[in-house]
């Protein structure tokens, strides 16, 4: 069942790709998701290069195992970030919010491999024909700065689309959810709240609780208007937001309010009134494991799926 292209191209275990998630994808969630058969990814948000070298180095300390670096393109930083990244040397390099292009050949010259985030078809063709070795495609029930369409339609469109391995995204926990996403097409999954819900994880207890106890409807999408939408938890935050979205003359107000609010609610455990950042798949998350436990669960789960499913 997992011997497939996208394990041949990134030298891993499980074609599980831990999502690069600003303040929370730190060295340790990404050594201990590349330690467990993974792929670990640091976040880079909008940290300068000296940041995020010292997680690279970091987690060269922790592990021997190939892992990936996640970078904002809207980083003011991220010209920079890309060239340590071709000095380090790291093995895999995934982008978001925004086109890639003009790095992808640096990076592939470094022997570096190229996996893009995209929300649409048009753009999964654009990164193919620019030299991408993967593609991530993320649908709206992922936490965090979202797309439109959903994990369930635009998956299969885009495998029909592309010759390149597809990763799904997006409202995925479970083995259930990783054989859904290979029944579409995909190759490989990407996943983020679950992993925020492990023991390794750096964010504040209060905030993997927030998912714990969260719902089926608790995630929600704020910042529409902004034009820049985002999905976080229910909370206070959320709930000013919501109302001042009645007026769309309240969009620098709202962007004013939600910097920072991340960090507020990762690092000091602030789930009130920081951004609680997390996807649909929050409903399915009760309890906080480490990421071995999570990885062979998932597994464990997909491999009885497809025993039960070959009956039939």
């Amino acid at each position: 069942m997992i011997n497939n292209k996208l394990i041949d191209l990134l030298e891993v275990k499980y074609p599980i790709i831990q999502g690069g998630m600003a303040w929370v994808a730190t060295a340790e969630l990404a050594a201990a998701v590349s330690k467990a058969g993974g792929l670990g990814v640091i976040g880079c948000g909008s940290a300068p290069v000296e940041v995020v070298k010292d997680q690279i180095l970091k987690v060269k300390e922790m592990t021997d195992k190939p892992f990936g670096v996640n970078v904002m393109l809207l980083s003011p930083h991220a010209d920079d970030i890309m060239d340590m990244l071709c000095k380090e040397k790291v093995n895999v390099v995934t982008t978001g919010a925004g086109n890639p292009g003009k790095y992808i050949k640096k990076l592939k010259d470094a022997n570096i491999k190229v996996i893009p985030v995209v929300p649409s078809v048009s753009l999964a063709k654009r990164m193919e024909k620019n030299g991408a070795d993967a593609i991530i495609v993320e649908g709206t029930e992922a936490g965090g700065h979202i797309g439109e369409l959903t994990t369930m339609t635009i998956v299969p469109q885009v495998v029909d689309a592309v010759n390149i391995p597809v990763i799904a995204a997006g409202g995925i926990a479970d083995g259930r959810g990783f054989m859904a996403a290979m029944a579409l097409g995909a190759e490989g999954v990407q996943i983020g709240t679950r992993f925020v819900c492990s023991d390794e994880c750096i964010a504040h207890k209060e905030y993997k609780n927030k998912i714990v106890e969260s719902k089926d409807r608790d995630a929600i999408v704020t910042g529409r208007i902004t034009g820049h939408p985002v999905r976080i938890i229910k909370n206070k935050l959320s709930r000013r937001i919501t109302n001042l979205e009645k007026d769309i003359n309240n969009k620098d107000e709202i962007d004013n309010l939600t910097i920072g609010s991340l960090k507020k609610a990762v690092i000091d455990g602030d789930t009130e009134t920081g951004s609680v950042m997390a996807g649909q798949s929050s409903g399915l998350i009760s309890d906080i494991k480490t990421c071995k436990d999570i990885i062979e669960d998932i597994m464990k789960e997909a491999s009885e799926l497809k025993e039960e499913l070959c009956k039939f």
